[in-house]
């Protein structure tokens, strides 16, 4: 008796869905909006049930966004404020591993930077799942603590030594969740009579060092707050750089023109040909109260004592010196497709 071969038209194994990784805070609220929503976008978009991880409070993110890449899962989405999300990224840095967020924090910086809404699941989901893709630089922060003890975190945002960071540490959380970043400017009039200037040492990577005495440094990866303030207008996710604000107030004079700066001649002036020709002639971007450096990297060296430092709107506690260097184009992320 012949033997029957098996058909040539054989139907082929269907491959497996692709699976997201959710890295989330469950304390949050909104856990189940959230996990309805997810269910949803694997469905319209042909997923399977995607893997959820729960951030810890010692640990927001990292640990789970390395977990996800162990697992490769080509989709990590990181759902939370900017904490978690930098968090996240500190995992996901430089693996390839494409990165998505859904906002849920107090300033959502980096989500509304690249144009992912932060007062819609579904949609910041759908980008997550279908958006296009967008590599972005990340901040490498090595920090030297009182005691010499050196470490390092990543920074996507912006961070701050100085005032910058006491504001963000006197924050009342309750007025926090309450008003959302507007606790800050509550804090900042607080802080702002108390505080002192002190000298500190920059350097900019290949650059000679500078000794100033400051109010408070900003190193950042973009520029615009919320409230649509663009502190740092030329700050750029992608460009390989960091741009740093120097602000070095004499007294309460020197405080209005930075706020005229940031709010009158950063917002309005510079966005006009007659504006920029008119602050070239005033000098307007030559002022010392607020100086804009650009460049790779810069060191800052406390000259003495300590000062607080802030990353992403996280409190990092004293240090006495902190570097920031650039890791270009450092995380693969999603992005609405018209951005």
């Amino acid at each position: 008796m012949p033997t029957q071969s098996a058909p040539d038209d054989a139907a082929p194994v269907p491959a497996a869905k692709p699976r997201a990784a959710i890295v989330y805070n469950p304390s949050k609220s909104g856990v189940d909006e959230l996990k309805k929503a997810v269910r949803q976008a694997e469905k319209d978009h042909g997923w399977g049930p995607s893997v959820w991880l729960e951030t810890e409070v010692d640990d927001p993110g990292r640990s789970m966004a390395e977990k996800a890449v162990a697992m490769r899962v080509p989709l990590v989405i990181a759902a939370g404020g900017d904490g978690t999300v930098r968090s996240v990224a500190e995992g996901l840095r430089g693996t390839g591993t494409a990165m998505g967020i859904v906002p849920a924090g107090t300033g959502n910086l980096l989500a509304r930077n690249l144009e992912i809404p932060v007062n819609d699941v579904a949609l910041a989901l759908e980008i997550a799942f279908a958006g296009a893709e967008r590599r972005i630089d990340a901040l490498l922060v090595d920090v030297t603590r009182p005691g010499s003890e050196t470490e390092r975190h990543v920074s996507l945002v912006m961070s701050g030594v100085g005032i910058d960071a006491a504001m963000i540490s006197n924050t009342d959380p309750e007025l926090k969740k309450r008003v959302g970043w507007l606790a800050y400017v509550n804090a900042g009039l607080r802080i702002l009579p108390m505080s002192k200037p002190f000298h500190l040492h920059y350097r900019m990577e290949g650059r000679h060092s500078h000794r100033v005495r400051v109010a408070t440094v900003l190193v950042a990866n973009l520029g615009v707050l919320p409230g649509n303030i663009e502190l740092i207008p030329d700050a750029v996710l992608d460009d390989g750089l960091l741009d740093v604000a120097v602000l070095q107030p004499k007294n309460a004079w020197g405080w209005l023109m930075i706020w005229r700066r940031v709010a009158w001649e950063n917002r309005v002036l510079r966005k006009t040909v007659m504006g920029r020709q008119l602050l070239d002639l005033t000098g307007g971007d030559k002022r010392s109260e607020m100086v804009y450096l650009r460049g790779t990297g810069i060191e800052l060296r406390i000259e003495e004592g300590v000062q607080e430092l802030e990353i992403d709107g996280d409190e990092f506690g004293f240090v006495t010196a902190v570097g920031f260097s650039t890791d270009a184009g450092a995380l693969l992320m999603r992005v609405p497709k018209e951005s």
